[in-house]
């Protein structure tokens, strides 16, 4: 009988394939047995041959989990809940079964809880906590599972628990920062594009046809809005297709390589955004390179895994370049120096740590800094922002509100004096 199945390694690479056995039990065993952790297997028909996803699954004991629905936000706080309550159980010396028991009892029924219930599965099943977490690489990535096994294996689990949880906690302010900054700016700017949608759409073609009936001649400012609602009325389904073609064809071109490294080299050479950006991605790599060392992960696996924790191409770029710098026997800090990424004061700052051995210190003290700066200038540039926004919109409001009215304004100043000329 055949069974298809969905699995990940040990560095959290999914495989997925058809192997053959009598029982389900066994073919879940020839699996186990590859190094591979099961997240989905079901049974195939004779005539299915290729490795497909599984319709029905039954991995785990028959429990069935989904990794996708929920948005990264959410990932993060269930994760940084969770390790925070796991640590401080662990310190007190609770078994993790009854540890990851616990917080399992508290959850409510949803994707998050069937991957703890998973994790705890696989604990019970004999698997250290990192060896579990490996199934669920969207909740646990590469940086978690190292640092969970780093305290395995140094007998120092609950403080790296603590430490992951706080890394966690940090990017999860600083989304909720950015995100927070972007909600009022594109609230104002959606109101402003449906307000000029209303008066080209709406309120100009009344006053066409008022101008029509007066016979009034009227300013080049006045005939500019006419002509420009005349087209977008006319020519609507023409501009709402060219918008979706360029939205559609944008997010296709962004999702290759070449269209993703422009982008990301692009948002980096922005004015006053790109500097927050690089801000922002550097206290990152400080970080999550800080928090690898202090636990005790080796060099050159600490900038493989900073590497795939940064999502900007340019900065894995960089993180590669320190890799092969540090094969040859060079220092970290002498690929930041000759990058332009990375401030001048981040890379003297990493100089002084590798020379004095304290750069697991030293980079966390950078990324603190960096944080908290970082968060002064988002809340600088919002406060910058929505002012300009609600300038630019009252402008463009009362550029078309004089254009319409100005008309009127002729009308009544030339037929003023006649009507007090006839009254006499």
């Amino acid at each position: 009988m055949k069974f298809a199945y969905r699995a990940f390694d040990l560095s959290g690479r999914e495989k997925r394939d058809v192997v053959e056995a009598a029982t389900l039990g066994e073919a879940e065993e020839i699996i186990r047995k590859g190094g591979l952790f099961i997240a989905e297997i079901a049974a195939r028909g004779a005539a299915d041959t290729d490795a497909g996803a599984p319709e029905a699954v039954a991995g785990s004991g028959g429990r069935r989990f989904t990794l996708g629905g929920r948005g990264k936000t959410a990932r993060l706080r269930d994760v940084s809940t969770f390790l925070r309550q796991l640590s401080v159980l662990v310190a007190t010396g609770t078994p993790m079964v009854d540890a990851v028991t616990a917080l399992e009892r508290q959850l409510s029924e949803g994707e998050w809880k069937n991957v703890v219930g998973d994790v705890r599965k696989a604990i019970e099943e004999g698997r250290q906590l990192s060896e579990a977490m490996v199934r669920h690489p969207r909740y646990f990535d590469p940086v978690c599972r190292s640092l969970v096994a780093a305290g395995e294996s140094g007998g120092q689990l609950d403080a790296m628990l603590r430490r992951l949880s706080m890394l966690v906690r940090q990017s999860l302010k600083i989304r909720s920062n950015l995100i927070g900054a972007m909600v009022y700016p594109t609230l104002l700017i959606l109101v402003s594009i449906g307000v000029m949608g209303a008066m080209f759409g709406f309120v100009l073609p009344r006053f066409e046809g008022l101008f029509k009936t007066l016979e009034t001649p009227l300013p080049p400012t006045t005939k500019l809005m006419m002509a420009i609602s005349a087209v977008a009325r006319a020519y609507w389904w023409a501009i709402l297709g060219g918008l979706i073609a360029f939205v559609g064809g944008a997010k296709f071109y962004l999702a290759t390589p070449a269209g993703r490294r422009w982008a990301h080299a692009t948002v980096l050479r922005l004015p006053q955004v790109g500097r927050v950006l690089r801000a922002l991605a550097t206290a990152r790599i400080a970080r999550v390179m800080g928090v690898l060392l202090e636990g005790k992960v080796p060099m050159l696996e600490t900038l493989q895994l900073t590497r795939e924790a940064t999502g900007n191409l340019c900065y894995r770029d960089l993180i590669a370049d320190a890799e092969d710098r540090v094969v040859r026997g060079e220092n970290i800090s002498s690929a930041f120096a000759s990058s332009r990424l990375v401030p001048q004061s981040v890379t003297e700052a990493v100089r002084s740590g590798e020379k004095t051995g304290q750069l697991a210190a030293v980079l966390t003290s950078i990324a603190d800094y960096l944080d908290e700066d970082n968060e002064v200038i988002i809340r600088s540039l919002t406060s910058i922002v929505e002012p300009l926004i609600l300038l630019t919109l009252g402008v463009v409001v009362g550029f078309v509100a004089i254009s319409m009215f100005l008309p009127l304004f002729d009308l009544t100043s030339s037929t003023g004096p006649q009507g007090a000329g006839g009254g006499g």
